[in-house]
């Protein structure tokens, strides 16, 4: 059975004990983690893992945490990635340079790993709701992650574990247009073979439990890329 995949959350760190503290920590409240021990190393599995948020430090070796959070907003494959960034720079000239820069949030070391936590939250909120048991609405659908439960113009859709999670990508972010490559890492993961062609079959149940009722199709085929919802 498919597993819906975790959200990724890569850490920029060059102090190996503080990164191992991320890390046990980020595990244990669900999220999975890939690790950079520097600016260079960051800018790279950034763009390799097209994480849900990254973890910034100020100072790494190679290049700074304000020329990666630079970099990564000057490219259209990561400018809209959540970027908290981690400092032991308190004054308040650094906080606004940081999120000038292109900063989501800025978390002064040393910092409560319950403060770090909420904050993170906090922007997965705002990207990715379903991570935080958020109901998603949509015109007239309504999607309770926590619940499990879909409903359309209040009545409820029998949805599959697999439709259930590609109606979650799409509400997520309504009118985006999905490559079928990319709905297959959101749904399925990146470390599971599937064939793009099963993402029609799948979007084709989908529509059609959508549409039980009578109602119109709420999914759009984009031809030759893929699919977006409205």
């Amino acid at each position: 059975m498919s597993v819906q995949r975790q959200p990724t959350i890569l850490t920029v760190e060059d102090e190996s004990a503080l990164s191992e503290v991320l890390r046990y920590n980020l595990e244990a409240e669900g999220f999975r983690v890939v690790q950079a021990a520097d600016g260079e190393e960051g800018m790279l599995m950034a763009l390799e893992e097209e994480p849900d948020l990254i973890l910034l430090d100020w100072m790494l070796p190679k290049l700074s945490g304000i020329e990666v959070c630079r970099r990564l907003r000057a490219q259209a494959q990561t400018r809209l990635i959540p970027i908290v960034m981690l400092s032991a720079r308190s004054e308040d000239v650094d906080k606004v340079r940081g999120l000038e820069t292109g900063a989501d949030d800025y978390v002064v070391k040393p910092y409560s790993i319950v403060e770090l936590m909420a904050r993170l939250r906090t922007q997965l909120r705002r990207t990715r709701p379903a991570t935080v048991n958020e109901r998603l609405v949509w015109e007239d659908l309504v999607l309770d992650t926590e619940e499990h439960r879909v409903y359309r113009g209040g009545k409820p859709v029998a949805l599959g574990p697999t439709e259930f999670r590609l109606l979650t990508t799409f509400m997520e972010k309504p009118k985006r247009v999905w490559t079928r490559e990319q709905l297959l890492d959101r749904v399925w993961g990146r470390d599971v073979y599937v064939e793009t062609r099963t993402i029609d079959v799948h979007v084709g149940r989908l529509r059609k439990a959508l549409m039980k009722h009578g109602d119109a199709d709420p999914i759009r085929t984009v031809r030759g890329t893929g699919y977006s919802l409205g």
